[in-house]
């Protein structure tokens, strides 16, 4: 089936993508060597094969790099000379994407392990929609007993027209307003109109502000007939105690906030919502002055600052795509 794409604010006329669109996969990965191997396997093992894949490595330091091309020589492995965080791998490699001819990139953590029709689900899903098609579709995540996965389940949009509810559930779908790097199905002429993640967030918030950018005015589905596992080594959701990585949650989210991917009613809505949880981590920690300490640093570096493009960031930022300005 052809897939139809209408850029945001166009008179309806949509631009043609190939009745088989090209899908890119693009794995960030860092110290993750076996689970990354296991996902790759996993890739290879789609009903649905995609037509390339990129790994990108974060100068892994566990034999990550050696193994891919021992076991997947096919697979594109693109060795950074640094940890340039998920948000830097994923920039990149969907930059590579792009100037691979994507349609579709469908972008992966590295300890994520699709089920063999999980491509071939979100593909479905974004043919059956009737409308302008999606700008993104994600899969649903379950951890490694089956449970739904607390930190990685796409909310359902919170305002969502009736209409917009109703052709979602047409297609075995649910309307999402934001969605993570675990497992989603990208398109790509919306990533070259949108831009790029934001190297500069180097971990945390990166997915969010890039698909809520990447979706505002534009469709995003959650598909549950496409299953991932995400194998982390516990269960629970964003409120498990961070350690130092608060500082890129508090820094990172107010960035986004301060950005033009939401509305300003979704600002108001979102900003609560960031501080109920931020409040239950702060009441959960163990350590607590480490924690304060990470929202002081965050909260000045996010007030103060602001990402550099990720020409300034990354060492070859490859393919350019542009990313809006920062509110001010």
């Amino acid at each position: 089936m052809t897939d139809d794409v209408t850029a945001p604010g166009s008179t309806g006329q949509a631009a043609r993508t190939p009745a088989r669109a090209r899908v890119v996969v693009v794995v960030v990965t860092y110290n993750r060597r076996d689970l990354l191997l296991e996902s790759l396997a996993a890739v290879q093992a789609q009903q649905r094969s995609p037509d390339a894949v990129i790994v990108v490595d974060n100068a892994s330091a566990d034999g990550t790099a050696a193994a891919v091309r021992a076991g997947f020589p096919a697979v594109r492995l693109v060795e950074l000379g640094a940890n340039y965080g998920g948000a830097g791998g994923f920039a990149y490699g969907m930059g590579q994407a792009l100037a691979d001819g994507a349609d579709l990139i469908w972008a992966m953590d590295d300890d994520t392990i699709p089920e063999p029709t999980a491509l071939a689900a979100l593909l479905a899903a974004r043919a059956d929609y009737q409308g302008r098609a999606p700008a993104l579709v994600a899969s649903a995540v379950q951890w490694t007993d089956g449970r739904p996965h607390p930190m990685n389940t796409p909310r359902p949009k919170p305002l969502a027209a009736a209409a917009e509810r109703t052709a979602a559930a047409a297609c075995g779908c649910v309307p999402i307003r934001s969605a993570s790097f675990v497992s989603v199905l990208v398109d790509a002429a919306e990533c070259r109109r949108r831009g790029l993640p934001r190297a500069d967030f180097f971990l945390w918030n990166d997915d969010f502000e890039f698909t809520t950018r990447l979706l505002r005015g534009n469709v995003g589905l959650l598909c549950p007939g496409s299953v991932v596992v995400h194998k982390t080594k516990t269960f629970g959701g964003t409120t498990v105690e961070p350690g130092e990585r608060f500082f890129y949650e508090v820094r990172n989210k107010i960035w986004t906030l301060r950005a033009n991917s939401l509305g300003p009613a979704e600002r108001l809505l979102y900003t609560g919502a960031t501080l109920r949880r931020w409040v239950r981590t702060y009441a959960g920690a163990a350590d607590r002055r480490a924690l304060r300490a990470c929202l002081v640093r965050g909260l000045v570096a996010g007030v103060r600052t602001s990402p550099r493009p990720n020409e300034q960031v990354l060492p070859d930022s490859g393919p350019a795509a542009p990313a809006p300005r920062l509110a001010r």
